[in-house]
């Protein structure tokens, strides 16, 4: 038997997130589905972080051990043949059976994506979360995204009831860049649908549920004027999820990566992308 650690890609819409739920479909489920063809008998996976239904994954990590000694080359390629176009295998590699994808994870990184303009371009619709003009103040809101830098407890942005031992985390980093101008048309693919893609990005040793986007939908008051940047020094010693903004579509949120120790003989952890 040998266990892997899998690198997946996904696109979130149509899909109740990872988790395998009683009805819909999931991430966990379609490479269950697909390893227990490969390997002949039941797989169970383990996975990173429960991403929510919607919510876009660029570096998820899975975890599964299979009786067949299958090439990690040829796994990725059996994977992406079988699965669907929304769910690609991007990386995968032989790991001691001591990893596991969630519990041997020291951080993630997660990334926001709003349009700040008149109308959304098409191809950018689905990934995205769509704040009309007038323009977001984004110094303001980079400002208050760096108040969350460090060892604070993030009740304030914690879904109603959420069970949790704790609800302290360590926020590596926090911060909020706009691209403007015809760079933003470039990225947007449409360089007539004039706007800004505002970014947020956040690095942390882990993340309650629904933490970024209720961050976010807070950044985003602050960036329309509506609260000063220190409103979010006071959001986060509240302890309060009512004094915190309301929750951001899950459309603009993606898993960037996952960071795991270093392995023996190196210096540096790696970030699994």
């Amino acid at each position: 038997m040998r266990k892997y650690r899998l690198t997946l890609a996904y696109d979130g819409r149509g899909l109740v997130g990872w988790q395998r739920q009683a009805s819909g479909t999931s991430v966990q489920s379609l490479l269950e589905d697909v390893l227990a063809v490969l390997d002949g008998r039941p797989v169970a996976v383990e996975g990173a972080g429960r991403t929510d239904a919607g919510v876009h994954a660029l570096g998820q990590v899975a975890s599964f051990t299979l009786e067949r000694d299958i090439d990690a080359s040829t796994l990725v390629r059996a994977l992406n043949f079988h699965l669907p176009d929304s769910v690609r295998a991007v990386d995968a590699a032989p790991v001691d059976e001591t990893f596991h994808a969630r519990f041997s994870a020291r951080g993630k990184h997660y990334r926001y994506h709003l349009w700040n303009g008149a109308a959304v371009p098409p191809m950018l619709k689905r990934y995205v979360w769509h704040v009309p003009p007038p323009s977001l103040d984004g110094s303001a809101m980079n400002e208050a995204a760096r108040l969350l830098e460090g060892d604070h407890d993030f009740a304030a942005f914690q879904s109603v009831g959420t069970d949790v031992p704790t609800t302290r985390r360590v926020i590596a980093s926090s911060s909020v860049r706009t691209i403007a101008g015809p760079e933003a048309g470039l990225i947007a693919g449409l360089e007539a649908m004039a706007g800004a893609l505002v970014v947020y990005d956040v690095e942390g040793d882990g993340f309650l549920r629904h933490m970024v986007r209720s961050i976010v939908g807070t950044l985003v008051e602050i960036g329309q004027g509506r609260r000063p940047p220190d409103w979010m020094r006071a959001v986060l010693e509240s302890g309060d999820r009512t004094q915190a903004g309301r929750t951001a579509p899950a459309e603009g949120l993606f898993l960037v990566a996952v960071s795991y120790a270093a392995p023996a003989g190196t210096l540096t952890d790696r970030m699994v992308q």
